[in-house]
């Protein structure tokens, strides 16, 4: 077989080459051949086929996504924002911290363990390829349901990868979120996410600068798993007379990422590098290309240096294999030998593959042909562009008017009581121990709050207490009945989250799980959600600092609810200030912040029982989101509240369960004279918290409230080993408990 070298294609011009089978449609093919002025050779096309692809390019998102630039402004703790690895806030004190949210869909279903586990280890290395060490990580799940038999399948080998590979590399699992419904049955979104500290100094770039710089592929062998892997598994969607897509899957090793992540930490420390960038979607072609393009120069790199795993791949496997535990290094000549010897003793492989020319071109040769000569701007940020038609569907209408506050209401007290039970004991509601449990949360000793608390936090500093809370949030039935505000709720939730722990919320990264950008049903929730979230944005002064687009979720014509994950990252200026969610102390004071209409619209009361998602979810105040806000933030920090929970899924009667089995005390509530028992209950209002405040500090929280008009009602007392409900109902706390905490394991062991 003739090596399909640049020469060989300039003088074949009509040789066909498999660009449909790598995902390209029949003009982008053309687009490259015009681009290059002749057809690409093999391994040209592999390079362009997986960055071209929609999980590397954005293709159908980026005309959206230009809104967090444009719309909302970089605040004064913006370091780096979208574009980057992942972006970068400072938080005081000379301290910065990077963190961000992917997917790893796909890969997940196909194989659930280590498409799980390489989720984890893929945002790991882009927090310190920002030059940060890595310091927790986060796992927002959406699985089929809860009782269907391939679901027991899935979730138990995703908890097992992330748990597996996270406690491996030793960082603290802080939180996440754990959501059935049968939408992604075939489709279970496995959403991973991790935060990095570094000081101000330490942040590096993805950028290859200085002729004569030499590239240094370093860390783990490079495989035949993974071959076109995140790239193209996440580009289209599932389809069962297609073969297996399991070869696509990666392979993860935690072991040698810890070696990896503390061989790039020294080297960072001793300043040996001026750019790096981890291998992740599209491995070498997109490490290559992006550092090329966004650097001063070309590159030239060749191939046959590659440390390989399986001698028989062909220069095409070798640019398209996404397997793990890989960097790419740009070091000046003198400090190679320093970088190697640093490599040598954290057993870690590295090789100089090629150095950074004078140029402007990416370079790759194989066997000393040159089989790669492109402009690398032309393959890593130069893709297609598409502008897909979207329209409101046709069935939005019809869905918003069947309207869940028309739906039968407990008629008895009786009956409410048996509605609470099976709310906290519905597998949405129901304690999530059985996941959590499977991680170490607490490794590293800097975890000061952890699942199930509002958000995770970790302590930055110890000389000073300074540290960081993030929250992951988001509801695809919200999203579903209507995607600009749904997205709203999830970004208000997350933020409402974090400062219910005390932080203050500093910025958003963000997760976009949808089905096929093909459809124009699907595009137009794209669209509103991806607006919806730049106007929240933009009202709270929290900046986007990069996220994930993953489409395709989507099976044969079912796609998933459209489900925005947003995470929020706070900061808190003392750890030891931090409000827990436990009721833990007798004679404590509840006090519920926040109006509570009749919303019931994609609540979780509809959902268990009657199965129902209808009408319109719960209005958005983001005024009255940002007062709350600031409320319980000054409430944590001056000491006049013991303990806060935001109320969202469940309404009041989940949060106050959860916050009572916490703290293991009951309480005694009483249902204000404007609302009835079943309203006050279950309703998802949004904008609303409920906190515990010592008898001694309620005069002073009232008056605070009352002075920057936040409507703030008592509704109750600490109190008891039950919760009661006067006039209505008593449960004791042992019945929720049950209630609560066996659901999960009931279904999976």
């Amino acid at each position: 077989m003739t090596l399909d070298t640049v020469k060989h294609a300039g003088g074949t011009p009509d040789i066909e080459l498999p660009w449909k089978e790598l995902g390209l449609r029949e003009d982008e093919y053309a687009r490259i051949r015009e681009i290059l002025g002749r057809r690409p050779t093999g391994a040209e096309l592999a390079m362009y086929s997986v960055m071209w692809s929609e999980h590397c390019s954005y293709k159908s998102s980026k005309v959206h996504l230009r809104q967090f630039g444009e719309k909302v402004p970089a605040n004064d703790a913006m370091l780096v924002g979208i574009g980057e690895n992942a972006g970068v806030v400072d938080i005081g004190q000379g301290y910065a911290v990077t963190f961000k949210v992917e997917s790893h869909n796909h890969p997940s279903y196909v194989e659930p363990y280590q498409g799980a586990a390489t989720g984890i280890g893929g945002i790991v290395r882009d927090i310190i390829a920002m030059g940060a060490r890595p310091v927790a990580v986060v796992d927002p799940l959406r699985m089929g349901a809860a009782d269907h038999p391939d679901t027991r399948r899935v979730l138990p080998g995703v908890v097992a990868g992330i748990g597996g590979y996270g406690n491996c590399l030793g960082l603290p699992n802080i939180g996440g979120e754990l959501v059935f419904d049968a939408c992604y049955q075939g489709n279970p979104l496995v959403n991973a996410g991790a935060i990095g500290v570094m000081r101000h100094e330490d942040i590096h770039l993805a950028k290859a600068s200085g002729p004569g710089n030499k590239v240094i592929l370093y860390g783990a062998r490079t495989g035949g798993d993974g071959i076109g892997g995140a790239s193209i598994l996440a580009s289209e969607t599932f389809d069962d007379a297609k073969p297996s897509k399991r070869p696509a899957v990666q392979v993860g090793d935690p072991f040698q990422e810890k070696l990896l992540i503390e061989c790039t930490l020294e080297v960072f420390a001793e300043k040996l590098v001026t750019g790096i960038s981890d291998l992740g979607a599209a491995g070498l072609s997109c490490a290559t290309s992006e550092l090329a393009s966004n650097g001063s120069g070309g590159m030239r790199v060749e191939l046959d240096d590659v440390p390989l795993r399986d001698s028989t791949l062909s220069p095409e496997e070798i640019l398209m294999s996404e397997s793990q535990e890989r960097m790419c290094a740009i070091v000046e000549p003198a400090k190679v030998a320093r970088f190697m010897e640093i490599c040598e003793k954290w057993d870690v492989i590295a090789t100089v593959v090629g150095e950074v020319t004078d140029g402007d071109r990416l370079e790759i040769f194989w066997h000393g042909e040159k089989i790669v000569d492109v402009d690398p701007r032309t393959v890593a940020h130069d893709g297609p562009v598409y502008e897909r038609p979207y329209a409101r569907p046709a069935w939005q209408d019809a869905l918003q008017a069947d309207d869940a506050n028309k739906l039968a209401r407990p008629g008895s007290s009786a009956e409410l009581r048996e509605q609470v039970l099976r709310l906290v004991a519905s597998p949405n509601q129901a304690s999530k121990a059985w996941v959590t449990d499977q991680y170490d949360r607490f490794v590293q000793g800097n975890t000061v709050l952890a699942g199930p608390e509002d958000s995770g936090m970790i302590r930055v500093s110890e000389e000073t207490g300074l540290g960081v809370a993030l929250s992951t949030d988001g509801n695809g039935r919200f999203a579903k009945l209507d995607p600009y505000t749904g997205a709203q709720l999830a970004l208000a939730e997350s933020y409402r989250n974090v400062a219910a722990s005390g932080a203050r919320p500093l910025a958003v990264s963000d997760c976009l799980n949808f089905g096929s950008p093909e459809d124009p049903d699907v595009m137009w929730q794209f669209a509103e959600a991806v607006r919806g979230l730049a106007d929240g944005c933009l009202q709270l002064g929290t900046p986007v600092t990069g996220g994930n687009v993953s489409l395709y979720n989507q099976t044969g014509e079912a796609a998933i609810h459209p489900t925005p994950v947003v995470a929020v990252l706070g900061v808190i200026d003392d750890v030891a200030r931090r409000t827990p969610i436990a009721f833990k102390e007798e004679g404590q004071l509840l006090y519920l912040l926040g109006e509570t209409h009749e919303e019931f619209g994609g609540s979780a009361w509809s959902q268990v029982v009657h199965d129902h998602l209808g009408g319109l979810p719960p209005k958005v105040d983001l005024g009255r989101e940002k007062l709350l806000g600031d409320i319980l933030i000054s409430a944590s920090r001056d000491g006049m509240i013991d303990a806060a929970h935001d109320l969202s899924d469940g309404g009041l009667i989940q949060a106050v369960t959860e916050s009572c089995l916490r703290g293991g005390q009951g309480a005694r509530l009483v249902v204000p004279d404007e609302l009835d028992a079943f309203t006050f209950l279950f309703s998802e209002s949004a904008g609303r918290a409920v906190v515990a405040v010592p008898r001694s500090e309620e005069l002073r929280f009232t008056d605070m409230c009352g002075a920057r008009g936040l409507p703030v009602t008592r509704i109750g007392v600490v109190d008891g080993e039950e919760v009661e409900v006067q006039g209505e109902f008593s449960i004791p706390l042992g019945e929720l408990r049950t209630a609560h905490e066996s659901t999960i394991p009931g279904l999976l062991v």
